[in-house]
């Protein structure tokens, strides 16, 4: 796969810091694998990126290993062999993610994957919630990049706002919804949140 560059997201982490000072903005060769790897329970994990999962049903590989995110150096890892640059939702189920409350995976189809009958889906959804996750911000299809950065900007304005987690993407939703030229159901409505839907600081 090759993962092209993607304008909007830097713009994106720099919106969501101005409203939250206190996080830690990585960009460009500063967002690792290896970084991430070595996480231990950020209260609010952003990832802005590229996601996949490979939908071919003839390969007999673990669906963990068929979806994932790109991360700096991804489009090394093809031609050198190995896989710095590719987070895959198995490697994802070992992060410490014991006490965050929230992961937004702000990118394309993080949630979806191989449904098996009485266990779910089988992609970067479950590897978060076995990783610790107590709530989830992700993607039925591929979205664009300049609409995710508006999306994700009104969304962390709710939560900064005290919002719940729930209550505010349905926000953003609407808010994108009364948009010139947003009104298609493709440019609000791909995100879904799961798990606790209160506040970050637990307010129902």
């Amino acid at each position: 796969m090759y993962f092209a560059p993607l304008a909007a997201t830097a713009e994106e982490g720099r919106a969501i810091k101005a409203l939250f000072p206190e996080a830690r903005l990585l960009t460009g060769r500063e967002a690792t694998k290896e970084t991430l790897e070595h996480l231990d329970a950020p209260r609010v994990l952003h990832i802005a990126s590229h996601g996949f999962f490979l939908q071919d049903a003839k390969l007999d590989v673990n669906p963990l290993l068929r979806s994932g995110v790109a991360l700096a150096g991804a489009n090394l890892t093809r031609e050198a062999g190995h896989d710095e640059g590719i987070l895959t939702a198995l490697e994802v189920s070992r992060l410490n993610l014991w006490g965050t409350k929230l992961v937004t995976l702000s990118a394309c189809d993080t949630g979806v994957g191989e449904i098996r009958n009485g266990e779910g889906v089988y992609g970067l959804r479950r590897a978060f919630v076995l990783a610790g996750a107590e709530s989830m911000v992700m993607s039925l299809w591929p979205v664009s990049d300049y609409v995710t950065r508006e999306m994700m900007t009104a969304y962390y304005a709710g939560l900064r706002n005290g919002l719940g987690r729930g209550d505010a993407l349905r926000q953003a939703k609407l808010a994108m919804l009364k948009r010139t030229g947003r009104h298609h159901p493709f440019y609000w409505a791909s995100f879904i949140q799961s798990g606790e839907w209160a506040s970050l600081d637990g307010h129902r």
